[in-house]
């Protein structure tokens, strides 16, 4: 069987049809609307899906949509919330902090709704979080790594959990850019470095991160850039970069900039490799950079899918649905963020006796089950702390050899 074990907090055997759904809120207290029926039975139950499924992008975004999807099938047909079948609805946000809004506005009007999943950028989580928890809509996030998502603006000195309906199950970048800091320092032996990022929230915190821990270290930021990620010539940033000295070129932004960036400094006859985090590690990036991507690095939280027994059967069945794209670097967390909504909901049904609680109480009973979730998913046990961050602190460095990913080094646990 492909479902993992699975052990829920507090939840109770029996567990009965779901008769009707709700939209909770924290300033509302409007009944909430039924549920539609199954064609083959039960109640529909709707878990949104949020993330770039167009542009530059979509290969991430395609490959979040696909696992979530195998998740919902996998419940459907195993049966996981009996006299429920669950129905993704994905949305394309297309990179936007404003589409973003508005689809977690639309997921929010849709009282079928009870979770949703995404989104890819750390950007576009800051436009829906507020939109989300204030009617207590739980949002699981596969790829979001900016820290103060989770532990608030001030993460470094005091960390405070604003939106309790927020969770990701991702490793954040207050782990992932010491760690590579650490590997470019320690392992690489270099200690002048070059930063670029692309102004975005997600590519300036992972910069920051990186930087901090490589100055801790004792190495030299020779040069510190912003470059937005729709620039199109980097000659001033690379004629900038061989006068700083920089024997490496970290990046804070995603494949659709970065890659262009390792091409020019290559082609100006800078023969030093570049390094980002998860963003830039998708094959994508390699046909667009060419051989110049040869030697370059890039971080992802978590272990290699394929090293993780847990995701055997994961890697498999995703192959024998033939989705139309691959699971890309966020498959397992994407797959484990739907399966946490859909155990959550089973736990929330549970707590009742499976009697379906009145009103406005339901989504306010997913969310606070998920904060209680506890399972072993496809990268492994997935459980949150106190901001919804997942316990797993782990990272692999990736590497571009004879053009293509290797297989990563798997760190382990990374404490700095």
């Amino acid at each position: 069987m492909f479902r993992r074990s699975v052990a829920i907090l507090g939840a109770v055997a029996g567990v009965c049809a779901l008769a009707t759904t709700a939209c909770g809120s924290r300033t509302s207290s409007k009944p909430a609307a039924s549920g539609g029926a199954a064609a083959g039975g039960g109640t529909i139950v709707k878990i949104g899906l949020d993330a770039p499924l167009t542009g530059g992008l979509q290969a991430l975004g395609l490959g979040i949509q696909y696992s979530a999807q195998l998740a919902v099938d996998t419940a459907n047909k195993q049966q996981t919330v009996p006299g429920v079948t669950f129905q993704l609805v994905p949305k394309d946000d297309q990179k936007s902090a404003s589409i973003g809004e508005q689809n977690a506005a639309a997921f929010v009007a849709d009282p079928a709704v009870v979770g949703v999943v995404g989104p890819l950028n750390s950007a576009v989580a800051q436009s829906m979080q507020s939109v989300f928890n204030q009617a207590n809509l739980v949002e699981v996030s596969p790829a979001n790594t900016n820290p103060s998502l989770t532990q608030g603006p001030n993460w470094k000195s005091s960390k405070t959990r604003a939106y309790p309906s927020y969770f990701r199950d991702i490793t954040t970048d207050a782990i992932q850019g010491p760690f590579a800091a650490d590997y470019v320092y320690k392992t690489l032996g270099i200690h002048s470095v070059a930063t670029v990022d692309d102004g975005q929230t997600y590519g300036v915190g992972l910069v920051e991160t990186f930087t901090a821990e490589f100055k801790k270290l004792g190495g030299t930021i020779a040069l510190a850039q912003t470059a937005t990620a729709t620039t199109t010539d980097y000659s001033s940033v690379i004629s900038a970069v061989k006068s700083s000295g920089a024997k490496l070129v970290y990046y804070g932004g995603e494949y659709p900039a970065g890659a262009p960036l390792s091409k020019e400094l290559k082609a100006a006859g800078l023969n030093i490799p570049e390094m980002g985090g998860d963003g830039v590690q998708d094959p994508t990036y390699i046909k667009t950079a060419g051989p110049a991507s040869n030697g370059d690095f890039a971080t992802v939280p978590g272990a290699p899918l394929a090293s993780l027994p847990s995701a055997k059967d994961f890697i498999a069945a995703y192959q024998a649905a033939n989705f139309p794209a691959p699971y890309a670097i966020y498959g397992g967390t994407s797959y484990d963020a739907a399966e946490s909504i859909i155990l959550s909901v089973k736990a929330a049904l549970a707590q009742d006796g499976g009697k379906v609680p009145a009103g406005d109480a339901f989504r306010s009973q997913v969310e606070k089950a998920e904060q209680a979730v506890s399972f072993t998913g496809v990268t492994g046990p997935v459980a949150f702390d106190q901001y919804g961050d997942v316990s797993s602190k782990v990272i692999t460095m990736y590497k571009v050899e004879n053009g293509a990913w290797d297989q990563g080094t798997y760190s382990g646990p990374f404490a700095g």
